[in-house]
């Protein structure tokens, strides 16, 4: 009797060791299912009448930086500012080289240098000429129809915009024209970080004396970032310059909207995406190991040109793995990828790919394809209203590579009777043979000779194509509802297209979700998880997403004006070109220096609003789908907001200043 209780005793005690294992294996398999690194997994789908149990972070993915809020965009001169006098100093021509220079294709290089000479302008009190953007003038095949600043900007509404900061013309008087073709007038090449001392010392006597000088910018901008206390009204100039005035032509703004409608139609948020994938940024800072074959050729010689010029003091061969870990290489399409599955995107996401240039192609963006099903371009939305950007052209061959030709039997022999004195040593071994898919392309003349060929007439054509492109880019990713960088904030003197973005998008919307990530953390984390990218701990995704929120926030804004602004002002306009509404979290962070990083922004004016505007509303759509399973309260399915011509016409791209709304001087 006490041998059969003691066998029942312990046949409970495993059955109940069985059914504990059971239970804790379900609450384990749910509390997985619901923080999940499989994203592909409906994010809104949920049984009939069980509660819908999601992860917290879900519901900020769209939501504006709380913290942000209070500042608002406010460039208006502040105290007594006089109105430019018609007789001045003299003119101001230039010509700028930069955005798709040969050595320097870094970004929107002619937007910051025309933001320069504008302030420049006034510190002169000179007459600015509109410039000349040499991409465009190199290229003698693009139409007739535009000139050189008109193939981007609208002349009219910029010299109308700035009609009470600086005199604008669009050509010299006739006599200062002669004098320009029988070169009387002296031309200055500032560098990029010329002092205000520079130009009131060195350039001022010779415009007083001349009545016009020329000046020839060629390393991105004329003026130095950081201006003193006493000069914040030249970088609140900038400002209005950079945000208001360059106002892209008509057709450009046209297709710009086209698109972003287009992802608005789809009641869905949409992320832009700028990869940063140049052959000139992978030259410079050494990143030519992280590719193959031919691309890794392409990109050592490109650093070898800019170490013959002096544009690098390093050498030829570097760890690019090294300079990986340091932060100093872009970010690869498939870490952005597994970086926006971090954070909880899902698969259907919009994704708008930016960028006139991505270096290798379609080929290196596959991966980031395959996580997001709905990651494109601007070829993709707007692939037949793109044609009508560039205007009327004439007709140019195509550009195929011509390989050297083939020698014949008789060729050769002759070459061998005059190859000198037997015995010879016995030939090298046959190289790989050449296919023909790697002789053509404009990369071809890598595998004939060892000099890269001037640009063709198409060559020049595309490179003043990529300016419409870039243009067209950015009104896209200022307007997204959120964006993400592949490259920003390296710290070498250059300024690149996502700075710019950052910082309008800082500037007409600080709370709106912007990502500053740190490359050299993230590399970090790559590293923890190199041999198994696609599997990684749920403790490595959180450490990722905390990162990544933490950069959209003061903390991304504070490293972001460490490194970005004493190099372009515009990636970071705070404190000057800000004010904030009165708020209960409102204090302010130093650098070493003593500059002010965050906060410290004057109060906002009485007629600006109090409560921000929404830059996206689509977090109302998202809940009321979680709530309604895809519908309405009356049942009915969830509509996208109203906007009328009138609002998309005053878009925050539009970058035009309306002429109801201008400054009063006296304000």
């Amino acid at each position: 009797m006490v041998v059969f209780t003691r066998k029942r005793m312990v046949l409970f005690v495993v059955l109940l060791s069985l059914v504990s294992g059971l239970v804790h294996l379900a609450i384990t398999s749910n509390y997985r299912l619901r923080l999940s690194w499989d994203v592909d997994t409906p994010l809104y789908a949920k049984r009939p009448g069980v509660m819908l149990q999601r992860p917290l972070w879900r519901f900020y993915q769209w939501e504006p930086v709380k913290s942000l809020e209070p500042l608002r965009p406010y460039a208006n001169p502040r105290g007594s500012y006089p109105v430019p006098r018609e007789k001045n100093n003299g003119f101001i021509y230039a010509k700028i080289f930069g955005g798709f220079a040969k050595d320097k294709s870094f970004g929107m290089i002619h937007f910051i240098s025309i933001c320069d000479l504008v302030a420049i302008s006034r510190l002169l009190n000179a007459t600015l000429v509109i410039p000349e953007i040499q991409e465009s003038t190199q290229s003698k095949h693009i139409s007739h129809k535009f000139k050189s600043f008109s193939y981007l900007y609208n002349e009219d509404e910029f010299i109308a915009s700035l009609s009470k900061d600086v005199i604008i013309v669009k050509s010299l008087p006739e006599d200062l024209k002669a004098a320009k073709k029988r070169n009387e007038i002296l031309t200055f090449k500032p560098k990029g970080f010329a002092s205000p001392n520079f130009y009131m010392k060195e350039v001022l006597p010779q415009l007083k004396k001349a009545k016009a000088i020329g000046l020839v910018i060629t390393d991105g901008g004329c003026l130095q970032s950081l201006l003193p206390p006493s000069m914040s009204e030249f970088q609140r100039l900038r400002c209005r310059v950079a945000f208001h005035a360059l106002q892209f032509r008509p057709e450009i703004q046209k297709l710009g909207r086209l698109i972003v409608n287009k992802h608005r139609e789809s009641h869905k948020p949409f992320i832009a995406y700028h990869p940063g994938l140049t052959r000139e940024t992978l030259a410079y800072h050494g990143c030519a190991e992280l590719f193959q074959d031919v691309h890794t050729e392409l990109i050592q010689y490109r650093r070898a040109q800019m170490i013959k010029r002096g544009i690098i003091n390093d050498e030829l061969r570097v760890d690019s793995h090294l300079r990986r870990d340091n932060g100093s290489c872009p970010l690869m399409p498939e870490e952005v990828g597994l970086l926006l599955r971090a954070i909880g995107y899902d698969r259907q996401t919009n994704i708008y790919i930016a960028g006139a240039e991505t270096f290798g192609g379609q080929r290196f963006l596959i991966p980031l394809l395959a996580m997001f099903e709905n990651a494109r371009d601007r070829t993709f939305h707007a692939k037949a209203e793109l044609p009508d950007l560039v205007g009327p052209e004439t007709h140019i061959p195509s550009n195929n590579f011509q390989p050297s030709p083939v020698k014949n039997e008789e060729q050769l022999k002759e070459e061998w009777n005059r190859a000198g004195p037997r015995p010879r040593p016995l030939p090298p071994p046959p190289d790989r043979p050449m296919y023909q898919h790697e002789k053509e392309g404009w990369y071809g003349w890598i595998t004939e000779t060892d000099t890269e060929p001037d640009p063709s007439p198409m060559d020049l054509r595309q490179q003043a194509h990529r300016l419409l492109w870039d243009a067209l880019d950015y009104i896209v990713s200022v307007e997204a509802d959120a964006f993400f960088p592949g490259f920003h904030n390296d710290g070498s003197g250059w300024s690149d297209f996502s700075n710019m973005i950052m910082g309008h998008r800082l500037y007409e919307g600080a709370a709106s979700r912007t990502y500053r990530p740190d490359r050299k953390v993230l590399q970090e984390f790559f590293n923890m998880i190199r041999d198994d990218l696609y599997h990684p701990k749920h403790n490595w995704t959180l450490k990722v997403r905390e990162h990544l929120w933490n950069s959209i926030a003061e903390e991304g804004l504070v490293r972001q004006s460490l490194l970005s602004k004493p190099t372009s002002f515009l990636s970071h306009p705070l404190p000057e070109c800000s004010c904030r509404v009165p708020s209960e979290d409102s204090h302010q962070v130093k650098g070493d220096d003593g500059r002010l990083l965050y906060g410290g922004e004057v109060d906002c004016p009485e007629w600006m609003p109090r409560k921000p505007e929404t830059f996206t509303v689509w977090q109302t759509v998202e809940f009321a789908k979680i709530e309604n399973n895809g519908s309405s309260e009356n049942g009915s399915p969830v509509v996208e907001r109203p906007e009328s011509d009138d609002s998309v016409e005053k878009s925050s791209t539009s970058l035009a200043l309306d002429q109801d709304d201008e400054w009063d001087p006296n304000d």
